[in-house]
């Protein structure tokens, strides 16, 4: 493994490590943010550290079980579980944006629990609510609730953001977001230079690190890419839930598959789309148009995106992944499967960070009819 990829590994697999060292040098400034939706270039332009929240599939979710009920999207009870047992270090403040109804019901219980339960020791909450309708006067929504969210960072700093800051931040962001997409080019070579597994362990790292430092160590690994060992696999392109961890992307490559591509914002969405300008303008106009989420876009917008995305991946089929209490992909599913045309297998109804027993029946069904028949195919292939 080159250096440069260990130690976004490392970053990516532990990602309070980089946190506590940047509260160590700056005694304290860490924000801890829950969604793709939240604009980080504000805590960056403030001097403070975006940390991006995930959950635990291994650890029990007791705590967040309790308060939000066990109905809901077991990641969301995960990620309240490991704040209240101060999994992430002392935070200086939560931004959640309003990007599912978990993530919205998640900003509830945070911000009720701080109010009736002191001695809980959470630090103070704000929501930030991003639409994404392709009218004006959505943008000009959308710039109000960035400047609510630009108001609350500077008193939780300490000091104002002025607009040349926010600039510098904007165009930091940006490129290390260009920096992502030429990562993602790397699997999505023949052969791959990187695994779907490593792929979305970088990205982890990223959105813990602060952004001078990813897009250092960014910029390393692409100078080593020709140095990067090759993968093989049947080529998939995942649709469906996030994956805040690596467990199925890695229980996925464990059975055969290779993930060259997929649509949720802890993978290629968090680096789609740039800001246009480096002004609050352009940046709110920015997280307006992100996107296509499952959770906010509509079927068609989805479809036509899995399409274009996976014949740019090289995707040889199509994997939606849809975890308990998520309903959205499946409404999805129908309409991805008939637009990219490619073999395809639905799982629903998944445990979090894992794969069920049919999960893995039916990926063992889609290698079988994707594999060559024939001397002639199967030549072919080898070659």
């Amino acid at each position: 493994m080159s250096a440069a990829l260990a130690r976004l590994t490392s970053h990516g697999t532990d990602r309070r490590a980089a946190a506590d060292a940047f509260r160590t040098r700056h005694h304290g400034g860490v924000i801890g943010y829950v969604g793709a939706d939240v604009p980080v270039e504000y805590l960056t332009a403030a001097g403070l550290l975006p940390l991006r929240l995930s959950g635990d599939p291994g650890t029990p979710s007791t705590d967040g079980d309790r308060y939000l009920g066990t109905g809901l999207d077991p990641a969301a009870r995960s990620v309240l579980t490991r704040l209240l047992a101060g999994d992430f270090g002392p935070l200086d403040g939560i931004v959640v944006s309003r990007d599912s109804e978990a993530s919205l019901r998640l900003f509830y219980a945070l911000r009720e629990l701080r109010r009736v339960d002191p001695a809980l020791a959470l630090p103070p909450v704000h929501l930030v609510d991003v639409l994404h309708l392709p009218h004006r006067t959505t943008t000009r929504y959308v710039r109000a609730k960035l400047g609510q969210l630009r108001a609350t960072v500077e008193t939780w700093a300490g000091r104002s953001i002025d607009d040349r800051a926010l600039a510098d931040a904007i165009g930091a962001h940006d490129r290390l977001r260009e920096l992502l997409t030429r990562i993602s080019a790397l699997r999505r070579s023949q052969p791959a230079r990187l695994t779907g597994t490593q792929t979305l362990t970088v990205v982890a790292a990223t959105t813990a690190l602060p952004v001078e430092r990813a897009t250092a160590l960014l910029e390393e690994l692409l100078t080593e890419a020709d140095h990067l060992p090759e993968h093989e696999g049947l080529r998939v392109f995942l649709t469906g839930s996030p994956h805040d961890t690596g467990h199925v992307y890695t229980a996925l490559e464990d059975s055969g598959l290779l993930v060259v591509g997929e649509d949720h914002d802890w993978g290629d969405l968090l680096s789609l789309r740039r800001t246009a300008a480096p002004t609050e303008a352009a940046l709110a106009e920015r997280y307006q148009y992100n996107g296509p989420s499952a959770p906010r876009a509509s079927i068609r917008a989805r479809a036509a995106h899995t399409r274009r995305a996976a014949r740019e991946c090289g995707a040889q089929a199509l994997v939606s992944y849809a975890r308990v209490h998520d309903d959205a992909p499946g409404w999805d599913y129908p309409a991805q499967r008939e637009a990219t045309g490619l073999p395809s297998v639905l799982l629903s109804r998944q445990p979090y960070g894992a794969l069920g027993d049919e999960a893995a029946e039916a990926l063992a069904g889609l290698v079988r009819t994707t594999q060559p028949t024939g001397p002639r195919a199967r030549a072919e292939a080898a070659r």
